[in-house]
């Protein structure tokens, strides 16, 4: 079948070229319209469904909107769960449904179920769908700036104006409003008034409700014409509300002004917005799912530019955070990097070939795979970012291989046959035959790279969306390379190989390596065990450095801008929040290479932001690199402003924007283990989370063990008492009334202003409800006319509640966060649930829920188990079929493991973490060693044959090592051309600083190191495992070699030596490497990053630099005697550290083992986020039992 297409390619070479032409037109087609982002969609598929109930404590929001709507939203096709939170003023439901259903279909059956339940929803609570985006959505920023307009009225202009115009743009999702004051016309009612005139508060209420009304009076006729009669009643200014008439006293009617103040104010608010040091008005562009991002912002700024000179003047729209600059910086890296490649690899062709019309036919193909590859992306939807380009980038050599291998054979048999170039028929029967022989082989080697990468496709959640666009782009590109190699390469070969073909020992780069690698290939061949044991060695040293080497999630991607994440007490204000943040951004602005700073305190008015109000979210836009300080480097950074930014009662984190929108909308365990318990009692719930980590902390294995605080709020409970409120006639109802409209902010109605719309509120004035004394004067009107003190009705008392409620289908929800040190998750999480079970009695209705990423890990392991085993049985049985031979498969598929070594090796070096990078770098690495290793046996079997038909059908022991040299040689240039290409293609990855090179640089590691060692492996240890199977099929092992073909035989002891040396120089190097992570505390112990005073005991933390810092950590512990350096002997030290954010816990894996000095202890943990990180201790020592609490600073 494969030699037939080739045959019909090259018979019907016109119509295969004009298909290709075609196809290149629709793939660049493609790539133009291919929607363009930084990165994947990292978030979960779920529809966020969002309430406002302004006023109102997350206990009443959680009874009265969340659960109501949560167990509507149960049951729903494809949903995996429903999470909910409940904080003060609104509610958020995710309702995270399977990652196959589609957006739309979610939205429409989520707001089927909402139109059940909305009607019965307490009143002034309103429920809405989020907009169609993702936590990726936040694409751009901007501040609305005057130096003559208040914040109020720039906050007005962006509300009725800038937000609804830019709203209009294609592909806007919706535009948030944050920040500045909110025009609000208030009545601050005077209750000494009231209780002169003997009106009650529920009076002015009804009048200002009832005064602010136009209505229709159908029509009347007058002469001949229709007359549109209107009643007009609206509110237009102060004057009219203070009109309004409350009631009559005497005759006489008492308005609005002589009970209250009437003014123009500012609404109660819960966000501000800080630039710089001073508060500002902004707006948030939400980009719905699936756009163009890059086209999107586009468009955005061509509207500003459109809606400008209808600002009033002196008012202007300024960015701060721009994705475009991202996105715009990824692609050029990518694209860079892609021209490098392309320039590189043509270069290796024309160093090998030396014919420019062969280069012509490898190189062409290779847009042509890329083109296809784009015209994959944009039907799978797939947009393209760093990621699915990477995919593309890191498979330039593997695209070009196929090609190769077809154009030197072609090459070669017109070579030797001494095929006149000129005869074109002769040369076309030439090509196809050339074509028939490597056409099997290459499409099966092909398929073999392709398969290899299936693994890539069974990961799931975060790490499968990350790499599912790079495994799709590569697949598609290694598919049509291969199409391409046995359909449009004959046929280029059958127009452009022609002139003068040099032969291989006309090339001084190729006689120069045939000189080198011959005498190598015949003593490997004569001293086999030599060689196999060298290559042993090599591999036993990669498998011991591989163990010294970390390990992390993901290497992560400087986004170029920073974001500084500060989080106070849960009952911070807003006006002391947004004061911290004025004070943290003039630190931050003080740095040069800072060029602005913009801090969003709470959250902007938008379903996709969940941020409490105790969080801000700095923005920190640096300048271009070359505009630092001589030396200053990100790391260094980020640690002077940690330094700078600290204050007391203050957490801090540091990160990127896009990733820290992702985890804000992230919902669930995000630790290695969690346990849930749901109930229905919050009180309860934290008792028996308490109780769950207390047993955890004694099973084997469990480290960093946190139950979350639920009840971390400050409450003013006002308590009707309802027996005093009889006495007196007045219902809990009337109590409540007065409680929620004098105390708190309830809008009456809304004025109508042209385009403009602001709230009328009816409240208290300031003096009569600033403190809990005053409350308790606040009036209540009896049915018999008495105003009845507040204090005479209910209990007003301070009290703790929870600041955000959490909630999972229907159930109120208290976790316990922890990592496992030292044993297998799955083993640690069977004997924690039967610990749990038998020691922790669950009262009726409660009940206990593991999750965490174990979850994940289990389930891609277990996934894992079964495709990479039948990715290798697949894999074995197309070599079977190439090669007819199971032993000759296996030896193909078993030498791969020594080929892999060199990426591990340039792993060490390079100091990369394992990660799942570096992971799919080596599965990608998996399926190109197979490949390469299959053609050489192919070209091996060849000679072989040839040998055998030139002895007379009988093979001798000296016949089969003069074959083996022979395809070895034969094919020494194709396998130097492919290692050549793919290194070429990798080294611009390699050297490219530019963002997004620091996630390719991983990838690319494993690929480029592993293509050198393959490269040894497959001309050196495979040839002489091929003639080692050989000669014991053919039973020529008590043969001898002749003498003459033997060449020179290195002595035993220089053999000897070289092994001994390498694997002086692979253990040397593994020492070194575990001395350096061993014993970097102790040889830079005077490095003290910390000190913490307990009792009669000084903790020293003593780091490498004086600081810890992000990512894998090792310093040590010293418990030193109070105002010395003399060591105390403690024992069984435990320690933890976490970092808490509102609905997150992260852990660092924290563990402490004892050094052989008393006092002293090792540590190590692995800080995955810069900031202020809650550490614990505690020891048993001389004293007894210690403990410590404190904050590290991670840098």
């Amino acid at each position: 079948m494969i030699n037939s297409l080739v045959e019909l390619s090259v018979k019907n070479r016109l119509i295969v070229l004009l298909l290709y032409v075609c196809l290149a037109g629709w793939g660049w087609w493609a790539l133009r319209h291919t929607p363009i982002d930084a990165i994947p969609d990292l978030s979960d598929n779920q529809v966020i469904v969002f309430t406002d109930w302004p006023g109102h404590s997350p206990r009443e929001v959680e009874d009265q909107v969340t659960y109501p709507l949560t167990t509507t939203l149960q049951g729903l096709a494809g949903v995996r769960a429903v999470r909910s939170q409940s904080a003060f003023g609104f509610s958020m439901i995710s309702v995270l449904f399977e990652d196959n259903v589609d957006l739309y279909f979610a939205r429409s059956r989520v707001l089927e179920r909402m139109s059940l339940v909305t009607r019965t929803l307490p009143s002034g609570a309103t429920a809405t769908l989020g907009p169609d985006a993702t936590g990726v959505g936040h694409v751009f920023w901007y501040t609305v700036e005057s130096r003559t307009h208040s914040l109020r009225d720039l906050r007005s202009l962006q509300d009725w104006f800038i937000r609804y115009q830019l709203t209009a743009v294609p592909g806007v999702a919706e535009v948030a409003s944050v920040g500045g004051l909110v025009q609000q016309y208030q009545i601050d009612v005077n209750p000494d008034r009231l209780r002169t005139y003997g009106l009650p508060l529920s009076a002015v209420v009804s009048a200002v409700r009832e005064s602010n009304v136009n209505v229709g009076g159908n029509v009347i006729e007058s002469s001949g014409a229709w007359l549109i009669v209107r009643g007009v009643g609206l509110i237009t200014s102060v004057h009219d509300v203070e009109q309004i008439v409350v009631g009559a006293s005497g005759g006489v009617p008492v308005y609005v002004s002589q009970v209250a103040e009437v003014h123009v104010g500012d609404a109660f608010r819960v966000a501000s917005l800080v630039k710089g040091t001073t508060e500002a008005v902004g707006g948030v562009v939400v980009a719905r799912t699936g756009v163009n991002t890059k086209d999107l912002i586009d468009r955005v700024k061509a509207r500003i530019a459109e809606i400008s000179p209808g600002l009033p003047p002196g008012v202007s729209i300024v960015p701060f955070y721009d994705r475009s600059r991202l996105i715009e910086q990824a692609a050029g890296t990518l694209r860079r990097a892609l021209i490098e490649e392309i320039v590189l690899v043509t270069l290796a062709h024309v160093v090998f070939l030396m014919h420019l019309r062969s280069i012509l036919i490898v190189t062409l193909p290779l847009p042509l795979a890329v083109l296809t590859a784009f015209l994959g992306m944009y039907y799978a939807g797939v947009s393209s970012n760093i990621m699915s380009l990477a995919g593309i980038a890191i498979a330039i050599g593997v695209l070009v291989d196929a090609g190769i291998v077809v154009t030197e054979n072609a090459f070669r048999s017109l070579e030797q046959g001494r095929i006149d170039t000129a005869d074109r028929p002769r040369v076309w029967h030439t090509v196809v035959a050339a074509t028939h022989v490597v056409a099997r082989p290459v499409f099966f080697s092909m398929a073999i790279v392709l398969l290899a990468f299936v693994p890539v496709f069974a990961l799931t959640g975060q790490e499968g969306k990350l790499f599912h666009p790079l495994a799709l782009t590569k697949t598609i590109a290694v598919l049509a390379a291969t199409v391409i190699a046995i359909t449009l390469v004959p046929v280029l070969c059958t127009y452009l190989l022609r002139g003068t073909l040099h032969p291989e020992e006309a090339n001084p780069v190729m006689r120069g390596l045939r000189r080198l690698y011959r005498p190598v290939l015949e003593w490997a061949l004569t001293a086999r065990a030599w060689a196999l044991g060298a290559a042993s060695v090599l591999f036993v040293g990669a498998l011991v450095l591989a163990r010294g080497i970390g390990s992390e999630f993901m290497p992560p991607l400087n986004e170029g801008d920073l974001l500084f994440m500060p989080i106070a007490d849960p009952s911070i204000s807003l006006e002391e929040n947004t004061k911290i943040a004025a004070r943290q951004n003039a630190a931050l602005l003080a740095f040069p290479e800072v060029a602005h700073v913009v801090a969003k305190v709470g959250r902007a008015e938008t379903s996709t932001d969940p941020a409490p109000l105790n969080m801000t979210e700095t923005i920190v836009q640096l300048k271009p690199p070359e505009a630092w300080r001589p030396g200053m480097t990100l790391e260094h950074l980020r640690a002077e402003m940690s330094r700078a930014v600290q204050l007391p009662g203050v957490s801090s984190i540091w990160t990127m924007p896009i990733i820290n929108r992702i985890d804000m909308l992230t919902t669930g365990v995000r630790s290695e283990v969690g346990v849930k318990v749901y109930g229905s009692d919050l009180e309860v719930l934290e008792d028996l989370a308490a109780r769950v980590a207390d047993t955890l902390r004694r099973v084997p294995g469990a480290a960093n063990v946190y139950p979350e605080r639920v009840t971390s709020g400050q409450y003013l409970n006002i308590e009707i008492d309802r027996t005093a409120a009889a006495r007196y006639g007045i219902r809990v109802g009337d109590v409540s009334q007065v409680i929620e409209t004098a105390i708190g902010e309830t809008t009456l109605t809304t004025t109508i202003e042209g385009r403009r719309r602001f709230p009328v509120r009816v409240r208290y004035a300031p003096a009569y409800r600033t403190d809990p004394a005053a409350l308790g004067n606040v009036l209540v009107a009896a049915p018999s006319g008495a105003q009845v003190p507040l204090a005479q009705l209910a209990r007003i008392e301070h009290a703790r509640g929870p600041a955000m409620i959490s909630s999972e289908n229907g159930l109120l929800l208290a976790t316990v966060l922890m990592n496992v040190q030292g044993r297998d998750p799955g083993g640690f999480v069977a004997a924690a649930q039967a610990a749990v079970a038998r020691e922790v009695r669950l009262p009726a209705g409660y009940f206990v829920g593991w999750s965490g990423r174990w979850e994940n890990q289990v389930r891609a392991r277990e996934r894992l188990q079964v495709v990479v085993p039948g990715v290798l049985i697949v894999i074995f049985v197309l070599l079977y079929f190439t090669y007819h031979s199971a032993l000759e498969a296996a030896h193909v598929l078993l030498a791969v493991p020594f080929a892999l070594t060199g990426g591990v090796y340039l792993l060490w070096l390079l100091g990369y973490n394992f990660s799942v990078a570096v992971w799919v770098g080596f599965i990608a690495l998996f399926g190109t060693a197979v490949q390469t290793g299959m053609v050489m046996v192919i070209y091996l079997e060849e000679a072989v044959e040839r040998k055998r038909q030139a002895l007379g059908g009988t093979l001798t022991r000296t016949g089969l090592h003069d074959a083996v040299i022979e395809g070895a040689l034969l094919r020494l240039r194709p396998k130097v051309m492919t290692v050549s290409t793919v290194v070429a293609s990798l080294l611009p990855i390699m050297w490219s600083t530019s963002v997004g090179a620091e996630v390719m640089k991983p990838l690319a590691t494993p690929v480029l190191g592993g293509m050198v060692s393959s490269l040894l492996h497959v001309l050196v240890i495979t040839p002489v495992l091929f003639f080692w199977i050989r000669e014991r099929q053919l039973g020529l092992g008590s043969e001898a070699v002749a003498a003459q073909q033997r060449g020179s035989r290195p002595s035993r002891r220089a053999v000897a030596t070289a092994l001994f040396a390498v694997a002086v120089v692979t253990g040397a190097v593994w020492w070194s490497r575990s001395r350096a992570v061993v014993s970097q505390p102790q040889r830079l112990a005077e490095r003290v990053a910390k000190t913490i005073t307990a009792g009669e005991l000084d903790i020293v933390v003593l780091a490498s630099s004086g600081a810890l810092r992000l990512g894998r950590n090792a310093f040590t512990i010293e418990f030193r005697q109070r105002g010395t350096e003399r060591l105390v002997a403690v024992r069984d030290v435990h320690a933890t550290a976490a970092m808490s954010m509102p609905g997150m816990v992260m852990s660092a894996g924290l563990t402490v083992e004892p050094t052989d000095v008393p006092g002293r202890y090792r540590a190590t943990a692995q800080f995955d986020m810069a900031g202020a990180w809650r550490m614990s201790l505690d020891w048993s020592g001389p004293a007894g039992r210690g403990s410590a609490n404190f904050e590290g600073v991670v840098q």
